[in-house]
């Protein structure tokens, strides 16, 4: 099936913000009927998130203060890429970096598009078990408290509000997915040598 009918066109192209981070642009855009319009959006680098499940079945999660919302959020470990970094490897960083976990055992379970209306975000999902604890190495100013949760206690979270962050619900339903069979992953075996 074609989608011809609905791609929009760029024609030019400005950029309105360039921050350490953000980078917004305005382009002018031919609909598919020929008619013109602007869209407004940011580029992202892309990121990944990590589900790490440990050896007695509960997920570590963490509590964290997103400035935007003023208030401490509840989510899985996620980061954004490095230059040239491969989505694992960023994956394996952020998960070390940010819980002090190792994991010998990874899979991948596919990417999410947050924010499709205005930005070009991307978050790939991995999934992290057999781990072993080593050094974390938080990011100066950032500020993690970490939790070891049972997946239903999870749910539950979710259920009760405490859990909106999108990327989160979405792994957490990717778990459960893969919990019962429905939604199988596929795991590789990472030394520890590569483990950084």
């Amino acid at each position: 099936m074609s989608d011809a009918h609905l791609v929009e066109t760029r024609l030019s192209s400005e950029q309105l913000v360039q921050g350490n981070f953000l980078d917004v642009r305005r382009d002018t855009i031919a609909l598919p009927d020929g008619q013109r319009a602007t869209r407004e959006y940011v580029v992202h680098p892309g990121a990944v998130m990590v589900v790490p499940i440990l050896d007695d079945g509960r997920v570590i999660v963490e509590r964290q203060f997103r400035y935007p919302l003023q208030q401490v959020i509840l989510e899985f470990p996620a980061g954004k890429l490095d230059a040239g970094e491969s989505r694992h490897a960023c994956a394996m960083r952020e998960l070390a970096e940010e819980t002090g976990y190792r994991a010998r055992q990874w899979a991948r379970a596919g990417v999410l598009h947050p924010t499709v209306a205005y930005s070009t975000e991307f978050i790939e999902i991995w999934f992290a078990r057999d781990l072993y604890l080593g050094q974390r190495s938080l990011d100066q100013g950032e500020f993690i408290e970490l939790l070891a949760m049972d997946p239903d206690a999870l749910d539950a979270a979710a259920c009760q509000g405490a859990l909106t962050d999108a990327k989160s619900l979405i792994a957490l339903m990717w778990l459960q997915k893969s919990q019962s069979g429905q939604w199988p992953l596929t795991w590789v075996s990472v030394p520890d040598a590569q483990q950084g």
